[in-house]
């Protein structure tokens, strides 16, 4: 059965912490059953570690 109309595009909002949409869609395609805490939760540490090592902000 065919669409009346097209679907409409979601927007994606920005991540808490930086405000970026990038890294908020890679939060959800890394995201596994819907738990998005958990995925904001790995990368958030993992942007930290990177941060810790260069000695710059990771964004």
């Amino acid at each position: 059965m065919s669409r009346r109309h097209a679907a409409e595009k979601r927007e994606i909002l920005p991540d808490a912490k930086f405000g970026d949409r990038i890294l908020s869609k890679f939060m959800n395609n890394l995201m596994i059953d819907g738990k998005k805490s958990i995925a904001e939760g790995i990368v958030y540490n993992a942007l930290d570690r990177v941060e810790d090592k260069s000695k710059r902000a990771p964004c």
